[in-house]
């Protein structure tokens, strides 16, 4: 028998990654509110704090803002007509998968129910797998944004477990986020497989597995115990 009897995967970052130019949508943002632009996409990233706010998108992208131009003294910019203007140029189908995602979803599904666990909102997520076109490879998705709680609290996996009516000990998680899959998964009683970045060190984590790229997860599921 294999180690496991269902796979859960996160989505961004794991399965796929955005294909849209950042550098052109964040120029079209400070074109569409008539300011010169300062700072750029990296930038705004890091001055972001933390996870992100679904429940407040335009809010936690502007706060982002605001921190960005108080560091090029362009106080006077509204960071929240930014932020409303980024977002209209953000396609969520501008998405491609990543390399030995089909694969890996090909080699989950034949060990057994095959899930994904995502702390994106329903409506943009599912525009992504629509366009990635495995919506079909999923016997369970659980949107964390439309719950109490997201990654890494265990209330997504929980959710996601209680629906394919199977055992924590019995699911492995594939996700590159150490703080929010890693994390939640083992929190939830689960087994990690963590998809790491090029030199990015695990640190005070510790998952069960980890991966260079999808393609090294039949590997760990052809295990057997």
């Amino acid at each position: 028998m294999t180690a496991f009897d269902a796979v859960l995967f996160d989505l961004d970052g794991t399965l796929c990654h955005r294909n849209q130019d950042t550098d052109a949508i964040y120029a079209n943002a400070f074109e569409q509110v008539g300011e010169e632009p300062f700072g750029e996409p990296t930038a705004l990233w890091a001055a972001l704090d933390g996870p992100p706010d679904h429940d407040d998108w335009l809010g936690y992208i502007g706060a982002g803002f605001a921190r960005l131009a108080a560091q090029h003294g362009r106080t006077d910019v509204d960071p929240l007509a930014l932020a409303e203007a980024l977002n209209e140029f953000v396609d969520d189908t501008a998405v491609t998968l990543l390399p030995g995602a089909e694969h890996a979803l090909e080699s989950a599904a034949e060990i057994g129910p095959v899930g994904m666990v995502t702390n994106g909102p329903k409506d943009r997520q599912q525009a992504k797998l629509e366009t990635l076109n495995i919506v079909h490879r999923f016997d369970v998705i659980v949107y964390g944004a439309e719950l109490s709680r997201r990654k890494p609290h265990t209330v997504p996996f929980e959710r996601s477990l209680a629906e394919l009516d199977v055992v924590p000990a019995q699911v492995l998680y594939v996700g590159n986020s150490l703080e929010y899959d890693v994390a939640g998964a083992q929190n939830a009683g689960l087994s990690a497989a963590w998809l790491r970045g090029m030199d990015d060190d695990a640190g005070a984590y510790d998952p069960e597995y980890v991966l260079d790229s999808l393609s090294d997860l039949p590997d760990v599921l052809s295990e057997r115990r």
